[in-house]
């Protein structure tokens, strides 16, 4: 299994489209408003379907779902480069929406169920850190590739290759092992899976804390994802020089997801001092307002990307009933509504005080929370063990 997840976690970030499908609606004659538009209709079919998806890998085969998701995905690619339009492209970002909620719940829980099954559950942060590595790896590599790939081809030609890395995404899901048996059919389908899932929640609360952890330390660092063009263009680089100070940031990310396996030992309070350490880092570097800072900002994303891994471990760990993939779902939702959340704050700070100071402001929720996990372990010091 464990070349199968490193596979689908490279393809399934290995598009080209990535870094050049704005300037394909751009080109397609789109306005800023109506690209805007887009982006919201693809976060709000995140949100609509997560839960939903979730709740339907538990009551069916979670594979099945790990390869339906990038057959969406090509084939919204396709209709982007084959009829660019508004409606092709609303479309496409509805079945790009729909393959990463299939996904979201699903892989997590197929993976840790079946290392489970085999006793060996603890080779989980490992292994699922090296996915992540080999994601951000696949991001850098498709970045790489995609001028000369648009150059001598076209969006066509990006495009195609997109749709290529999908399908093969798609074949490298049905060599997953699944042993688990379904839930049996009953007459409320997914939803009765949905109930029992969240059952789990109200007979423990620390599912949860662990539910609740994983959209407090993902979704702020993953929406400022989208703004670190704009801090780097800030320090005042030339425009030639911001995508290698980008690659800085990614390779921080990537060796960070490398980490997990050995950063599985931190504790409550091992976590608390890794987030307030990258949150200060974060604030620190922002706000130098200089080339050197972004090496701050990236060892910050560094630990927030372990963060995320980490939150992830323990949330899986938390889990017992049947309804692991529901419930990472769920986190998800929280993860994807947060992030909605910071693009709207993240919009008026950066233009009232401009990226620099916006970043900075952006790492008070991780010293919350590194707070909020300090505080939790000296209660639990205080009651004693139950």
């Amino acid at each position: 299994m464990t070349v199968t997840l490193y596979a689908y976690a490279f393809l399934d970030e290995f598009v080209l489209l990535y870094p050049v499908y704005v300037l394909l609606f751009a080109d397609g004659g789109l306005s800023v408003g109506q690209i805007s538009s887009l982006f919201v209709l693809w976060s709000l079919t995140g949100v609509l379907l997560e839960v939903p998806s979730g709740a339907w890998a538990d009551a069916v085969s979670r594979r099945m779902l790990l390869w339906l998701g990038p057959l969406l995905g090509a084939a919204g690619f396709a209709l982007w480069v084959l009829v660019p339009s508004y409606w092709a492209f609303a479309a496409g970002f509805v079945l790009w929406g729909a393959r990463g909620a299939l996904s979201s719940g699903a892989l997590e829980a197929l993976v840790y169920e079946e290392l489970e099954r085999a006793g060996a559950a603890d080779r989980y942060a490992r292994m699922t850190g090296r996915a992540h590595a080999l994601g951000q790896a696949a991001v850098m590599t498709a970045t790489a590739l995609a001028g000369p790939v648009l150059a001598a081809g076209g969006y066509r030609a990006v495009g195609a290759a997109s749709v290529l890395a999908a399908l093969l995404c798609a074949a490298a899901a049905t060599r997953f092992p699944e042993h688990r048996t379904p839930a049996a059919p009953s007459e409320d389908g997914w939803a009765a899976t949905l109930r029992a899932g969240f059952a789990d929640v109200r007979a423990d609360r620390r599912v949860l804390g662990a539910l609740l952890l994983v959209p407090a330390v993902t979704a702020v660092w993953g929406a400022l994802d989208e703004y670190t063009p704009l801090l780097v263009g800030e320090t005042g680089v030339p425009d030639a020089e911001v995508p290698r100070l980008l690659v800085l940031i990614w390779a921080a990310v990537t060796a960070a997801g490398l980490l997990a396996g050995p950063a599985e030992r931190l504790g409550r309070t091992g976590l608390a001092v890794l987030l307030a350490g990258a949150a200060l880092a974060l604030a620190a570097g922002a706000l130098t307002a200089r080339p050197v800072g972004i090496v701050l900002v990236a060892l910050a994303f560094g630990g927030f990307q372990l963060a995320t891994v980490l939150a992830d471990v323990r949330l899986q760990r938390r889990i017992e009933g049947a309804g692991r993939a529901t419930l990472t779902s769920v986190a998800g939702l929280g993860t994807d509504v947060v992030t909605i959340g910071v693009y709207g704050v993240y919009g008026f700070l950066g233009s009232a005080f401009g990226h620099g100071a916006a970043f900075a402001a952006c790492a008070v929720p991780y010293l919350l929370t590194a707070l909020a996990l300090a505080g939790a372990r000296r209660q639990r010091a205080r009651s004693g063990p139950r």
